[in-house]
C-alpha cells in the first residue's frame, strides 16, 4: 500500500523510503519549488514508463529531468550553449526548464525527444538531497495528462492511488504555475513556457531588454 511520508515531521524516513523506492525502479511523489511532481530514475526504462502510464502521457510529450546540481545537467547535453549557461547561472536553483541537445549514447527512455532533453535544477532541500542520493530523476507534474495539479498530496493520492510507491508530503504546493521551460537547442533561445520565471526575467537575462 502506498504510504505518505510527511518531510516535516519525518524528514529522515521519509527521504530513505522515497530513495529505495526509486533504486528499486519505483514511481515517487514529491514537492518542489513548483508544482509537485511525480518521477524515478532517469535512467531506469521501467520507471519512466510507469510514469508516462500513470499519467495518461503521450510519448510526444518528453520527460524532464530534474538534477541536483548544474554540472550533473551538462553531463546529460552534447553541448551547453553561451544562453542556456547564463540562463542557469541566473535562475539555478529555481522554476526554469531548459531543454538542450542531449549527449550521444544516453540510454535514457524519456518519450520522444527527438535527441533533446529537458533539464531542471529545483530550489528545494528535500528534492535536492534526494537527487543527490539516486541521481537524475525523470520528473512531471503530479497530476493526469492535461488536467490541474492538486496543490495537497492527499489530493493527488486521490487522483493517481496505489501506482506511486511512496508519497512526500511537503504542505501545500509552493506555488500553482510550473516551470518556466527555455528552447536552447536551437542556433537562438525560444521560450516555450511561461511559468514560474516571468518572461521579462527570462529576457533581461539574455540580455534583449
Amino acid at each position: 500500500m502506498a504510504e505518505i511520508f510527511s518531510l516535516q515531521t519525518r524528514r529522515g524516513p521519509a527521504l530513505d523510503a522515497a530513495a529505495k523506492e526509486i533504486r528499486n525502479g519505483g514511481v515517487v511523489v514529491f514537492p518542489t519549488d513548483t508544482v509537485y511532481g511525480v518521477g524515478g530514475d532517469a535512467f531506469n526504462q521501467f520507471a519512466t514508463a510507469r510514469i508516462f502510464e500513470i499519467k495518461k502521457r503521450p510519448r510526444s510529450m518528453p520527460l524532464p529531468v530534474l538534477v541536483a546540481w548544474p554540472r550533473q545537467a551538462w553531463a546529460l547535453c552534447s553541448e551547453v550553449p553561451r544562453a542556456a549557461a547564463d540562463l542557469a547561472a541566473a535562475f539555478w536553483p529555481g522554476g526554469l526548464t531548459l531543454i538542450l541537445p542531449a549527449a550521444d549514447g544516453l540510454s535514457l527512455d524519456l518519450g520522444n525527444a527527438n535527441g533533446r532533453i529537458a533539464v531542471r535544477m529545483p530550489a528545494h532541500d528535500d528534492l535536492l538531497e534526494l537527487i543527490a542520493s539516486v541521481g537524475p530523476m525523470a520528473s512531471t507534474s503530479a497530476n493526469l495528462s492535461g488536467a490541474p495539479t492538486p496543490s495537497t498530496v492527499e489530493g493527488i493520492r486521490a487522483e493517481l492511488g496505489e501506482a506511486v510507491g511512496v508519497y512526500l508530503d511537503g504542505g501545500p504546493a509552493a506555488s500553482e504555475a510550473a516551470s518556466t521551460i527555455v528552447d536552447c537547442s536551437r542556433w537562438q533561445p525560444k521560450i516555450v513556457r511561461e511559468g514560474a520565471i516571468p518572461i521579462v526575467r527570462i529576457e533581461q537575462a539574455l540580455g534583449r531588454a
